[in-house]
């Protein structure tokens, strides 16, 4: 019993999608595999399905408990027009102010809470309660530093940050150009920036960060948060570069398996990887373009294809794997048959077993939404990418893996005039990571990426360090 009661109890709560869902969970997991603390995961349910989120949640190890809050009915608090922040900040709301305290209470006020960005209304619950937040940042250290000078941004320019005529000069990090912003900062009249503002104006109650990442991928903006007077005046909380936490493993269905039994047909480093991300769409006029330029370059390939949708780029962010979804409705006449008799490609409805597949041999690239958890994925498997942002931060951290000093991707161009990337540019960009001098020199350099990466979480790494330094914290 003695021991028993000496073991930290850390609750974790993410705001719904999986690109929150997922670092948290394997944080989780971390916690309770490698430092035999006891967690409770937080998960705000709502009545609307996300299989993914299921899969995801069944099988995890002893001693990592789910707790779900009592179910949202969406349909009450949002409307089908609601830009994506907007939407979870009205969900998580609801959910957090009916039920967060009453949990926490139950579970007997744990060592710690850690959140996400979108999640800072338990600042003020757990204060209540006298427990230390911590916040968990799901994307790079560089967008950290941005949203932590947005604060500052925001009071002293004036106009819409997307007209400024130069990049966005950020304090010790690389300028970011106003056409890469997030689409959360594109609008400063509307109530998605309004509350995307407040959350990051937040970040500085927090009792520390969690930054997923490590020093070798993103040296400059961690020495900036740590050195320069700007972070240190504000301040900032002490940080805690931990990564990178990636999702280890997946239940496979049958359809996955067929997949990988493909996979294994294939010469190494042959197949292209080309998937939206978990929560996102494509035109019906970019899909076509897609799959011809796919079928031009002559290049192996696995194509996780979702219905295509004009509206939004984050269709499937909140019911990702729920979709009904017949590709031959959709993609060019002949495309599937052409494709399967010459052996060249699969298509996958919706999706595909992504960790299994980047980390299978015959991937050779990775045509990626650059949502941050697949781009720590692609890099700690040592797969070049062809960097396809959507939305969200997806653009800046797009502009991130093809500056020179990382040189881990090539983002394709869209033509002046257009609206889609063409077909030929396309078969030129796969060409180029798959077969060319240039794809070669970005294959070493990720493989270096993944060398120290691995470096990092092991044994007196600095990211392993970070996490015991944590754990310390809360057994004091």
């Amino acid at each position: 019993m003695a021991a028993e009661s000496l073991q930290p109890h850390v609750a974790v709560l993410p705001s719904p999608g999986l690109g929150h869902l997922i670092p948290l969970l394997e944080f989780a997991k971390q916690l309770v595999l490698n430092h035999g603390v006891h967690v409770s995961f937080l998960v705000i349910t709502t009545n609307e399905a996300s299989a993914a989120k299921d899969n995801l949640l069944r099988s995890l190890p002893h001693g990592l408990d789910v707790v779900d809050l009592p179910p949202v009915d969406v349909s009450a608090v949002t409307s089908d027009d609601m830009p994506v922040v907007t939407r979870l900040h009205a969900i998580v709301e609801e959910s957090l102010s009916k039920s967060l305290k009453s949990v926490l209470t139950e579970l007997c006020n744990p060592n710690a809470l850690v959140i996400d960005l979108f999640c800072t209304q338990a600042f003020e619950i757990c204060s209540q309660l006298s427990i230390p937040t911590y916040s968990f940042v799901t994307t790079s250290v560089h967008f950290f530093a941005f949203i932590t000078y947005l604060p500052t941004l925001d009071r002293e320019v004036q106009g819409e940050f997307v007209d400024l005529p130069e990049p966005i000069k950020i304090p010790g990090c690389s300028p970011v150009r106003p056409e890469d912003l997030l689409d959360q900062v594109r609008n400063r009249k509307i109530d998605e920036y309004k509350f995307f503002l407040l959350h990051v104006s937040r970040l500085p109650l927090a009792a520390g960060i969690f930054l997923n990442s490590w020093e070798n991928l993103e040296f400059v903006p961690l020495k900036a948060i740590r050195d320069d007077s700007f972070y240190l005046q504000i301040p900032t909380p002490p940080i805690y570069p931990i990564g990178p936490l990636i999702k280890q493993d997946e239940p496979l269905s049958a359809s996955d398996e067929e997949c990988l039994a493909w996979l294994d047909k294939q010469p190494p480093d042959s197949v292209l990887f080309a998937v939206p991300g978990s929560g996102g769409t494509l035109t019906a006029e970019q899909v076509t373009e897609m799959a011809w330029g796919l079928e031009q370059s002559k290049q192996r390939f696995i194509w996780v294809v979702r219905m295509p949708s004009d509206a939004s780029a984050s269709a499937t962010f909140f019911n990702v794997g729920s979709d009904v979804n017949d590709p031959k409705a959709y993609l060019p006449e002949g495309f599937l048959q052409r494709t399967r008799a010459q052996g060249a490609g699969m298509v996958v409805p919706s999706w595909a077993p992504q960790v299994h597949i980047l980390r299978h041999p015959s991937t050779g690239g990775f045509l990626s939404h650059c949502g941050w958890n697949s781009t720590l994925e692609s890099i700690c498997h040592g797969v070049p990418m062809i960097a396809w942002p959507l939305y969200a931060e997806q653009r800046m951290n797009a502009a991130m893996l093809t500056a020179e000093e990382t040189g881990v991707a090539v983002k394709p161009e869209i033509e002046p005039g257009k609206k889609v990337i063409g077909r030929e540019e396309i078969e030129r960009v796969v060409r180029l990571v798959m077969e060319g001098e240039e794809g070669k020199v970005m294959r070493r350099r990720v493989q270096e990426l993944k060398e120290s990466a691995s470096r990092e979480l092991g044994d007196g790494g600095s990211s392993s360090d970070s996490l015991a330094s944590f754990i310390k914290k809360c057994k004091q």
